[in-house]
């Protein structure tokens, strides 16, 4: 069947709120010699947002971390993201250049953490590593913020029986459902050293919007495809809405439908750190629906 062709899109002002709370699961993190910096002062800011705690971000060109629209593969144009971050020394000069409180305390260093090996990257920030093992002083939580800027939600376009450019007729089921190559989770994990986060966006439901102030209905999963290979009375589906009037009348007289999926958005991370961020995502996608009064062929015996 015909596929609605709506592009995916970021999400970005649905994810900078989830972002908040991001920030406050990791608002108790103590700050470990680390003095708020300078680099927040000069230059264009960070570019990417960040638990005031041992991370601070080092100021970058504007667009240097820009995202751009994804496909509706998901997370940065596929399901899975995995952004491992690496570590480099920085000498005194280099520290003192950024800000950074000298000297470092004893046993560590002031390096630059990069985690690059995702959809966008994220700017080079400033960290604080154990000179004796190397690994870097943060958080799961500080590492989630990174992930959700990564994190990809797609608006995912519906497919429809009858098929879009068709009209579906009175007393008729109309079937929807979202292919099933599009229903599944996306995922970022970043990672430094022992420590990483993950975020997950799963599909959990969807819901048909009939329009023409009807109530919608709801689907616990991705609907059935419709098989036109099939007898339509061999079909069943618990994805379909029947329209008992014509559209005739309506806005472009065709009624203002919308199918929308409803997302989990949760983490994990090391140590048993993890929760839910949003439940209850909701991504909706418009389109119209015309609808036919049915004429019925009597004929005399």
């Amino acid at each position: 069947m015909h596929a609605l062709k709506i592009a995916a899109r970021p999400l970005l002002s649905v994810l900078a709120a989830l972002a908040i709370a991001v920030l406050a699961l990791a608002g108790g993190v103590a700050v470990i010699g680390a003095a708020p910096a300078a680099a927040s002062g000069g230059g264009t800011g960070g570019c990417n947002p960040y638990v005031n705690g041992t991370v601070i971000p080092v100021p970058c060109s504007s667009g240097s971390a820009s995202g751009g629209s994804s496909g509706s593969g998901g997370a940065g144009g596929g399901s899975t993201v995995n952004n491992s971050c690496t570590t480099v020394v920085l000498s005194k000069a280099q520290a003192q250049n950024l800000g950074l409180s000298w000297p470092p305390p004893k046993g560590q260093s002031w390096a630059m953490l990069q985690c690059l090996g995702g959809a966008t990257g994220a700017a080079p920030q400033a960290v604080l590593v154990n000179n004796a093992t190397g690994a870097p002083a943060v958080t799961p939580q500080q590492l989630l913020v990174t992930a959700m800027g990564e994190l990809r939600i797609p608006s995912i376009g519906a497919s429809t029986a009858p098929p879009r450019g068709h009209d579906g007729l009175v007393g008729l089921p109309e079937w929807f459902w979202i292919p099933a190559a599009s229903w599944h989770p996306r995922t970022v994990t970043v990672s430094a050293g022992a420590v990483w986060a993950t975020a997950t966006a799963a599909p959990v439901g969807l819901t048909f919007q009939p329009g023409g102030g009807i109530s919608p209905i709801s689907c616990a999963g991705p609907g059935t495809a419709y098989n036109p290979r099939k007898p339509a009375t061999a079909q069943r589906t618990n994805c379909s809405y029947t329209y008992l009037r014509p559209s005739a009348g309506q806005p472009g007289n065709a009624y203002q439908a919308s199918v929308t999926v409803t997302w989990r958005v949760s983490w994990t991370g090391s140590g048993g750190a993890g929760g839910v961020l949003d439940g209850a995502l909701a991504v909706p996608v418009s389109f119209t629906v015309p609808v036919a009064q049915g004429e019925a062929l009597v004929t005399s015996p």
